[in-house]
């Protein structure tokens, strides 16, 4: 059953949304870089749905298909998206490390439609529920292996804040404006990656900083390890080191923007599917305070 929270919106901070006037930078044909990689690839490039920058193959086993071209027309690369490491972003999500079953059903609920999104029609979700109907069950099983077979890097730095600089949406997530001037946080998660340009060219070792209310740290340690009355302990399920195993997935180190997005759908009902089962009845009592916290501690976990 859905609760009522379904029916309200969501907050709007953990589902950024693009202006409906934003407009891409034109392509002036010059070759983007990154540090530590020879590449190098246009804007036109690194914004082509069926093609994965691989800024630095040294890094990782070579890409199946599936993941550094796609299929088109309507499979898109899952590599564009997730880029080459699983490493994802703030807008969508870090599936580097994954199991291998878990990928699996979670493409399943997506294909089924048990898997949603508290807002569908924002881009990154929307990509993901269409390419599912249409991604072969070989496919995903290739693109599961290579992902799973990923070790989770660790690229997030947390940090605890009642100010924070001024941000702006750049791309379904936000990115600090650099004009020195700063905004209360209030009770929200401010993700954004440390360099604009090197995460808008999707590359792998890019890092983030998340801005959290203050206090919610030691809040949302008190909430995983079960020390207060709304949730059992994630260990139950997840392991001591949050890392996961075979069936539940780790959830240390991961974008906390994300976390919370997937706590709010599990409550909210939109998230169903074989995971919801076991996480609705330990999201039941939790207000959107307590998935700030939970997810802030989280990201502070070593992946």
């Amino acid at each position: 059953n859905v609760t009522p929270a379904a029916a309200a919106e969501p907050p709007a901070w953990a589902y950024p949304v693009n202006p409906p006037d934003a407009k891409p930078a034109a392509d002036d044909g010059s070759i983007r870089r990154v540090p530590g990689s020879s590449v190098g690839y246009t804007l036109t490039q690194v914004r082509d749905l069926f093609s994965a920058p691989d800024w630095h193959p040294q890094d990782h086993p070579k890409m199946p298909d599936i993941v550094a071209t796609g299929r088109k027309p309507d499979v898109f690369a899952c590599g564009f998206c997730h880029r080459a490491e699983g490493t994802g972003g703030p807008e969508n999500a870090n599936i580097g490390g994954l199991p291998v079953g878990y990928i699996i059903q979670q493409m399943a609920d997506y294909k089924s439609g048990a898997r949603k999104s508290a807002l569908p029609e924002r881009v990154p979700q929307k990509f993901m529920m269409a390419v599912a109907k249409s991604v072969t069950d070989n496919e995903v099983k290739t693109a599961a292996a290579y992902f799973a077979a990923l070790k989770p890097k660790a690229n997030l730095r947390v940090v605890e804040a009642a100010t924070v600089p001024q941000s702006f949406v750049a791309n379904w997530f936000y990115a600090d404006m650099k004009n020195g001037k700063t905004e209360p946080l209030g009770q929200r998660i401010l993700e954004m990656p440390e360099d604009l340009e090197h995460f808008e060219s999707r590359d792998t070792r890019s890092t983030f900083v998340a801005y959290v209310p203050v206090g919610s740290i030691k809040r949302g340690e008190e909430m995983v390890e079960g020390r207060t009355d709304k949730a059992p302990a994630c260990a139950a399920c997840h392991g001591a080191d949050m890392k996961g195993d075979d069936v539940f997935p780790p959830i240390a180190g991961h974008s906390p923007s994300y976390v919370f997005r997937q706590l709010y759908e599990f409550k909210s009902g939109v998230r169903a599917g074989r995971a919801a089962s076991k996480m609705r009845p330990s999201v039941k009592l939790l207000d959107e305070n307590d998935m700030i916290a939970i997810a802030a501690y989280l990201a502070t976990r070593q992946p």
